[in-house]
């Protein structure tokens, strides 16, 4: 592959971010395509939930700023690593992963942990475990949340330990551009239940359903490197990475 190229997961990932975006267009989000960019809008100020995928280095740019400018928000890129990049500021790199069915392995669940789809009346449970995990404020966390519960195309985990909500994660499927694909993310485990084997049991069951709805590649990015070894457990592999950008 060209180094900067895209790779499938690249395109895959862009996916699930514009599917985040028309989600979310009755509350001002949105997903637009210009030249070079696939955008996705949230609704949300923050960058972290507004951002566009770079597929060619001549980028339109003033096309990006206008689209997020007229909704009021901060927003960034990401870019596949080694792509010539010329605007804003390299903020990191995502750690992607990426799993073929074939090469899955489940993770076998102790029996003080179950997993189970979360419903709307599960949304503090869900907002509470991930704001502690991400250390972040509940309130910001809540209305990027909300929207996955009861999504046609969105799978939420609740995980309990001992009976408890003890761990949470989503996972998008999509068909579009990437082929039939399922991209896990928000995998959250409360402080107080870490390192008792949540976040393999919740990624595994997010994994199996996707796989069953017919995904033919599963999708993440991990972060940090405790993260991607529960994920290599599983049989994810690393792929070419994302530079994020901001400041544009």
């Amino acid at each position: 592959m060209t180094p900067g190229a895209l790779a499938p997961v690249h395109v895959a990932h862009a996916d699930a971010w514009e599917a985040e975006g028309r989600l979310r267009e009755r509350d001002g989000g949105g997903a637009l395509e210009v030249r070079g960019l696939r955008l996705m809008a949230s609704g949300l100020k923050h960058a972290q939930w507004n951002s566009g995928d770079v597929t060619a280095p001549d980028a339109d740019i003033d096309a990006a700023r206008a689209f997020y400018r007229t909704r009021g928000a901060d927003w960034g890129v990401r870019v596949p690593v080694a792509m010539p990049w010329r605007h804003g500021r390299r903020l990191l790199t995502l750690d992607l992963m990426a799993l073929a069915p074939e090469d899955f392995t489940a993770a076998a669940a102790p029996p003080w942990i179950a997993t189970r789809a979360a419903t709307t009346a599960d949304l503090d449970a869900i907002v509470a475990i991930d704001a502690a995990a991400f250390e972040a404020d509940p309130s910001d966390e809540r209305p990027w949340i909300a929207p996955h519960l009861g999504a046609d195309t969105i799978t939420t985990a609740l995980a309990t330990l001992d009976g408890q909500p003890a761990g949470t994660g989503y996972a998008i499927r999509t068909d579009g551009r990437g082929g039939p694909a399922l991209y896990v993310a928000g995998v959250a485990v409360a402080p107080h239940a870490r390192r008792r084997g949540v976040g393999a049991a919740l990624s595994s069951w997010l994994v199996e359903r996707g796989l069953a709805s017919g995904a033919e590649l599963v999708h993440l990015h991990a972060d940090n490197d405790d993260a991607a070894r529960v994920y290599a457990r599983l049989g994810f592999v690393r792929a070419p990475g994302l530079d994020v950008y901001v400041d544009l």
